[in-house]
């Protein structure tokens, strides 16, 4: 049980060391994170809502920076707000941009993301630059779930701030009102 923990910890430690090599170099180094999440409108329809956000950890200013998320297939999904692609002339060393669009999900089933694609130019070098953002976690698209009864997360919520509060107050409740003599 230690030793995947040990393997696990020198391998964040060695890609740490090799992240802030590469981000102390006199270059842009971009990182990307993709997050996506689900959201079932009343209508039965479900929306996937989409957003990259791209960091400049590295020393110097990244220009015509370009996103492409095309993971996207016109067949499964349809756009309904955003696009998939976005440019920016330039992204400072420490800055962040992000972009977000929105999806409606059109059949039903398991749907793995890639990455989303960050091109960027460097004024040293010629060729253009390419990074990737993070993929996404599988999302299960127009899954059968059961309603969320948010109600129900209230009344126990409610039960649990009752019980801990008069266990701190002995049992007591003051209830607005109610005066006693």
């Amino acid at each position: 049980m230690a030793k995947p923990l040990i393997f696990t910890t020198l391998l964040s430690l060695l890609l740490l060391l090799i992240t802030t090599a590469l981000a102390s170099s006199d270059s842009p180094f971009i990182v990307a994170h993709k997050k996506a999440s689900l959201n079932r409108l009343k209508s039965g329809a479900e929306r996937v809502s989409v957003s990259v956000d791209i960091y400049n950890q590295g020393s110097s200013t990244a220009y015509d920076v370009s996103l492409s998320d095309e993971s996207w297939p016109q067949d499964l999904f349809d756009i309904v707000s955003g696009n998939t692609s976005k440019s920016w002339e330039r992204l400072d060393a420490g800055g962040v941009i992000s972009h977000s669009f929105e999806l409606e999900a059109k059949t039903k089933g398991m749907f793995n993301g890639a990455p989303a694609v960050i091109t960027f130019r460097i004024p040293t070098k010629a060729a253009l630059q390419e990074a990737y953002s993070t993929p996404i976690l599988p999302l299960d698209v127009l899954a059968d779930r059961p309603p969320e009864k948010k109600l129900e997360w209230v009344k126990a919520a409610g039960k649990v701030w009752v019980s801990d509060v008069s266990a701190i107050h002995c049992g007591s409740v003051c209830v607005p009102g109610c005066y006693s003599r």
